[in-house]
C-alpha cells in the first residue's frame, strides 16, 4: 500500500516536470515580437523603434513574408528573424535594426 502511494507520488512529479518544461515561455528576454502573414503585420507587442518598424512592413510587404521578427534582451541585443523569411530579407532587416539604440556598453562609457 505504502509503496503503491509512493509510486503514485512520483508519477505525478514527474509529470508535473514535463508539463512545467514543455509548457514554460522565456518571455523576460524579448524587447519586442513583430509578426508577418503574407506580408501584412497580423501581431505586435512590446516597444518596436518606429522606424525600424516601418522599414521591416516594407520589406515584408516586398517579399509578402510570412514570419516572425524578435528582439531579445542580451548582451548584446539580438535580432532574430524566422528562417523562412529567407537570408536576402533577413539581412535587410538586420541591417535595418538599430542596434546602438540598444548599446548599454557605450552609454554607460559616456557618462
Amino acid at each position: 500500500m505504502m509503496a503503491e502511494a509512493l509510486k503514485l507520488i512520483a508519477l505525478l512529479l514527474i509529470l508535473l516536470l514535463i508539463y512545467k518544461l514543455v509548457f514554460s515561455r522565456k518571455t523576460q528576454g524579448a524587447i519586442f515580437e513583430m509578426h508577418f502573414k503574407n506580408g501584412r503585420l497580423t501581431q505586435h507587442s512590446g516597444k518596436i523603434p518606429e522606424r525600424f518598424a516601418k522599414e521591416c512592413r516594407a520589406i515584408a510587404k516586398k517579399g509578402k513574408l510570412t514570419c516572425v521578427v524578435r528582439a531579445e534582451n542580451t548582451q548584446p541585443v539580438s535580432l532574430h528573424v524566422s528562417a523562412n523569411a529567407g537570408a536576402q530579407y533577413i539581412q535587410q532587416m538586420q541591417a535595418a535594426f538599430p542596434k546602438q539604440q540598444y548599446d548599454t556598453s557605450n552609454a554607460a562609457k559616456a557618462h
